[in-house]
């Protein structure tokens, strides 16, 4: 079995949609960018859904404490390199990229999505 997609809701699509595309190298799939729903390849040819918030029928649009969305990269200098760009790009970043248990990453947060930059390689 292999997963098919993920789906995120966030509170702007095509922000979001920018955001993903431009420093974790995703690719859109849709041909027509719209405010409800964007649908984006990533490197590996995972499929990322981006819903916006108001299709939450309940109204609930936070994730639990400990979700999160995980990137792997080759090595640290792919993290420091990511880490740059996104500083660079505005991004709040509460953290440099540092040791975290056997990884070497960091953790921010983009919407109400927490995201985890790490690779295991020691170099």
């Amino acid at each position: 079995m292999v997963i098919n997609h993920l789906n995120l809701t966030v509170s702007n699509i095509l922000e979001a949609s920018q955001f993903f595309q431009t420093y974790l190298g995703f690719k859109a799939a849709d041909t027509k960018p719209n405010d409800s729903l964007a649908v984006l390849n990533g490197p590996d040819d995972f499929l990322l859904v981006l819903m916006h918030n108001r299709f939450n029928e309940s109204g609930l649009s936070a994730y639990p404490d400990a979700f999160h969305i995980g990137f792997y990269l080759p090595d640290q200098a792919a993290v420091h390199h990511t880490w740059q760009q996104l500083h660079e790009g505005g991004i709040p970043l509460p953290q440099q990229p540092q040791k975290i248990r056997k990884t070497f990453g960091f953790y921010f947060h983009y919407d109400n999505i927490m995201i985890e930059i790490t690779t295991a390689s020691n170099n």
